[in-house]
């Protein structure tokens, strides 16, 4: 998948391959890379905690179904609630009070369809399938999060760096960086 230029295409797109995804996951239930979350909790997360980090700037998104009764339906509604920020509101400033003053639309560009790029990866592994990540857009987020490495792992949403060879795909070294082992499969 080539992510566009645009924060808001790039999010359009970014989402589109999450909902792939997320339609041909056979099994809620299943491990996912990240220690202790399933599948349904990959999705959990992307629609839980973004309401509340919109909420700190001023920004509203609606509630949708909840993902423990339809893990699909919940991420299409969270996606489509942010794909009409970015497309109505995103030149708007945002005022986050941790993060600091933005656009709306480089702020959702910046933590959060990263964070969805990433995890489209996580859902991939945990239903046997193949995420479609833009390896351009991969290396420029690895580049963009190794100068921060310390304040990454010490926030704790990052596990220790996998080891992984220099000329790795950069997907994977992506996906090392961030505390994920490039081979992990689900368990039999």
């Amino acid at each position: 998948m080539s992510l566009p230029e645009s924060p808001a295409a790039r999010h359009e797109a970014a989402a589109g391959e999450f909902s792939r995804l997320a339609a041909h996951t056979p099994d809620w239930s299943a491990l996912s890379p990240v220690d202790g979350w399933t599948a349904r909790d990959v999705v959990d997360h992307l629609v839980s905690w973004f309401p509340g980090f919109l909420a700190a700037g001023g920004v509203e998104l609606p509630f949708g179904p909840p993902v423990a009764d339809d893990p699909v339906a919940a991420w299409r509604h969270h996606a489509g609630a942010v794909q009409a920020i970015l497309d109505e509101r995103g030149d708007e400033t945002f005022t986050h009070p941790r993060v600091g003053t933005h656009s709306l639309a480089d702020t959702v560009d910046r933590f959060y369809t990263a964070d969805v790029v990433m995890h489209s990866w996580d859902l991939a592994r945990a239903g046997g399938q193949e995420a479609r990540i833009d390896e351009d857009f991969a290396g420029r987020l690895l580049e963009g999060m190794r100068p921060m490495e310390q304040l990454l792992r010490e926030s704790g949403q990052y596990g220790p760096a996998v080891p992984v060879p220099d000329d790795a795909p950069v997907v994977d070294r992506l996906m090392a960086f961030v505390g994920r082992d490039p081979g992990w499969r689900p368990p039999a």
